[in-house]
Parts: structure tokens; C-alpha cells; sequence
């Protein structure tokens, strides 16, 4: 196991960002040493306590330890709502996460070499919008094919808020060998609380749960964390609700061993206040959403930490 682990720093120890340090300590500490499919090998707990972010008063959880890329968030969530499968068209705007993945090595390795660059299979928005769909290539036209579960979600908040099944699943197991990469974030449940019976000009609250199977804590997390704290506060905006509270259980949340140092350099700094989330303009449906429409006001993170990812 590697050496001492620094005590996350505290000034106001009940920060929600410490549940994120104090897990990445107990990795370290206490984590199995685990081989992994990128051979980088690991450290990792199975099914920690669950993470909690209050979203209330239009609150976005983005790591502050560490400077989190705001414009690939918003931009991977984009392109997930659009149901795209391309990864070319985030490289383009500078946005290069998925470029490992999508490379022609990777698609050979993966025996997907008959794809060309940058084309992943029917990975998360083709799961959110055309579950059931068959999948040709990046380029084709889905439209009006397969289940449209994002669709379904909204529909039902609006008009069906106690259904116990409004669920959004990016895991397919029939579609998994065509998939560059299956999902590591793979469904997640939305929850409505009513109002108060006596208080009836209350606005509903929107919650969401999301499932993780494959959690690099590194490197995935603090993208995750926005990622689904975005993707609530875009589904209660177009719905009339209010975020309320986003919460992540992991299945194997890990450390790469070569990310240690940096995370112990991490866990020395002393989180800073959130910050706001805002829409420059009422929009109606999520398929109408824009890059330009996110505002993020008052966030002041420490700076970046350089971590390689593990493909």
C-alpha cells in the first residue's frame, strides 16, 4: 500500500465535498490492490456509502480541490442529450475525453476495427434516446427508432410525478460488445417531492439517484458529480420543478495507482464554498438546451492537478 495519506484539510468539516476526500483517502489506506482491464492497476472499495449533494437553491456541485472542466462537462452532456455516438464532434470543440476510446487501436482492440475513428457504438445517448434501436453506425438517422427514455422521464415527472420507474438506464446488455466502452454511469432514478397539502403554490423538488459500476475517483468522479448535478438541474428546469438533491452510490470506486501522489496533494486542500448554477434564457424542451445557456457564478476552485487517464 502506498505511504501516509494526508487527513483532508478542514475548515468547515461539514462540507459536502469532504464525503468525496474522505473517500478517496480510505481507498488509498485501506483499498484492495486490484489489476485492471487498462493495466494500471489499482486500489479499490466495493459499494461505499453513498455520495449526497444538496442542489437546493440552485446550488452545482463542482469540485472545488481541484479546477473541474466546466465546458467538456456541459459540452459530453450535450452531445449525451442529443443521443450522439460521434466522438469527433467533442474532439472538435476541444473536448478530447473520449479520443482514447474512440481511436482506430482502440476500435481494432475492442474488435470494432471495421468503425471508423471516433465512432463508439451505441454508447450513453444512444441508450438515453433510442434504447432498443439498432445500431448501425454514428452517422445514421434514429430518429423516432427505439425507446426515447430521457423523453419518458420528463414526460412523467410533468405527469406522473409519483411513478416509481421514471429511470434513465445507459446499460444494455445486448448492445455492450458493440459499445467502445459499456457505461460506467449506467442508470440513474428520478424522484419527485410533492408539495406541502397546505401549501399549494409550492414548487415540486426533483431528485436524482444514480448507480455507478466502475468509479476511477481520480480522474471520473468530479466529471460524474457535475455531469447528473447538470443533467437535474436541466430536467427540473424544462419540468417546473426544483433540484433538490443528487446522490451516487459506486459499486467499484478506485484509485489508479498512478494518480496517488496527485490525490494526496488533493486531500491537503481545504474545499471552498460551491457555486451557482443559472440559465441565460427559459428553455422549453432539453433537446433545446445550448452550451452558451449554462452559467456558473462564484466558483473558485484551487488548480488543476494533472492526472493521465487509464484507456
Amino acid at each position: 500500500m502506498p505511504g501516509e495519506v494526508p487527513m483532508p484539510s478542514s475548515s468547515n468539516p461539514s462540507h459536502e465535498e469532504y464525503q468525496y476526500l474522505n473517500l478517496i483517502k480510505s481507498v488509498i489506506e485501506t483499498g484492495a490492490p486490484r489489476p485492471d482491464r487498462t493495466g494500471t492497476g489499482t486500489y479499490s472499495l466495493f459499494a461505499p456509502p453513498p455520495l449526497r449533494f444538496s442542489l437546493g437553491n440552485n446550488t452545482f456541485p463542482l469540485l472545488t480541490t481541484k479546477r473541474t472542466f466546466l465546458r467538456g462537462i456541459t459540452a459530453e452532456l450535450l452531445w449525451f442529450i442529443r443521443g450522439s455516438t460521434d466522438s469527433t464532434l467533442l474532439s472538435s470543440q476541444g473536448v478530447k475525453i473520449w479520443d482514447g476510446n474512440g481511436s482506430k487501436a482502440f476500435l481494432e482492440k475492442r474488435g470494432l476495427g471495421h468503425r471508423r475513428e471516433g465512432d463508439l457504438g451505441p454508447v450513453y445517448g444512444f441508450q438515453w434516446r433510442h434504447f432498443g434501436a439498432r445500431y448501425t453506425d454514428c452517422e445514421g438517422d434514429y430518429e423516432g427508432q427505439g425507446v426515447d427514455q430521457l423523453a419518458e422521464c420528463i414526460r412523467k415527472i410533468k405527469e406522473d410525478p409519483t411513478d416509481r420507474r421514471i429511470i434513465l438506464s445507459a446499460w444494455n446488455p445486448a448492445d455492450i460488445p458493440l459499445m467502445a466502452l459499456p457505461p460506467c454511469h449506467m442508470l440513474c432514478q428520478f424522484y419527485v417531492h410533492l408539495p406541502p397539502a397546505d401549501d399549494p403554490s409550492a414548487k415540486p423538488k426533483l431528485s436524482c439517484l444514480m448507480y455507478q459500476r466502475s468509479a476511477d475517483l481520480g480522474l471520473g468522479i468530479p466529471f460524474n458529480i457535475a455531469s447528473y448535478a447538470l443533467l437535474t438541474h436541466m430536467v427540473a428546469h424544462v419540468t417546473g420543478t426544483d433540484a433538490h438533491e443528487l446522490v451516487i452510490q459506486l459499486g467499484d470506486a478506485h484509485v489508479y495507482k498512478d494518480h496517488v501522489h496527485a490525490l494526496k496533494v488533493q486531500l491537503e486542500r481545504v474545499p471552498r464554498e460551491f457555486p451557482k448554477i443559472r440559465f441565460k434564457r427559459e428553455v422549453a424542451s432539453i433537446d433545446d438546451f445550448v452550451l452558451e445557456d449554462v452559467v456558473v457564478e462564484g466558483y473558485d476552485p484551487y488548480p488543476s492537478i494533472a492526472m493521465k487517464m487509464s484507456v
